[in-house]
């Protein structure tokens, strides 16, 4: 995944890199946060992506001292989502002080009015701990992308996940800086069937 920290990518260089048969098979881009902010290099991050053959979705980064309809009216705003596309992603990570209560109901007003507007379920992004303290079952149902770095074989947690972020200092041809490296939980089957249609 990546945001402006990975400055300008060349993503043909992206696409084809192949190690040991193995190739990138999708990127999500950081495309919003909180009420009024986009990605600098989002539009062009999120053009030239499918222009090379990328699958791509995008995420919104969410600020818990915000009002949750507002970040999802900015992320609606900035992405145009398209089928062939992963689902639109939730990250959250820091609770700012605020307290899990209104995080709780906050995030489920953005997952709420994001998913009425794109029709599909949207993906949940955070780490074990913050999911385990301060979201819980109440999201289960959700479609869930947990970071859990440095693990052998899969990321501690009890409930299924679709997407594991498991390392943060990934190498990738055509990409300045490191990046994280994120594995999709199925095969290429289920893959296909969890994009927009």
């Amino acid at each position: 995944d990546v945001s402006k920290y990975q400055q300008m990518i060349a993503w043909d260089a992206v696409s084809s890199m192949q190690v040991k048969k193995i190739k990138l098979g999708f990127v999500f881009i950081k495309a919003t946060e909180g009420i009024g902010n986009t990605d600098p290099q989002f539009k062009r991050n999120w053009r030239r992506s499918k222009d090379a053959g990328m699958v791509r979705g995008a995420y919104h980064f969410f600020l818990a001292t915000k009002d949750g309809r507002m970040q999802a009216e900015n992320f609606i705003k900035a992405v145009d989502l398209k089928t062939g596309d992963l689902p639109p992603v939730l990250d959250i990570e820091q609770t700012y002080g605020v307290s899990k209560d209104v995080i709780k109901n906050e995030v489920k007003e953005w997952l709420n009015i994001v998913q009425t507007n794109y029709n599909i379920k949207p993906i949940i992004y955070t780490n074990i701990d913050f999911y385990k303290q301060n979201l819980g079952s109440d999201f289960d149902d959700y479609p869930l992308w947990v970071a859990h770095y440095y693990q052998p074989r899969q990321p501690r947690i009890k409930r299924d996940w679709v997407f594991w972020q498991h390392n943060d200092n990934g190498r990738v041809n055509g990409v300045v800086s490191p990046v994280d490296f994120d594995v999709f939980s199925g095969d290429s089957v289920a893959f296909s069937q969890f994009l927009i249609k």
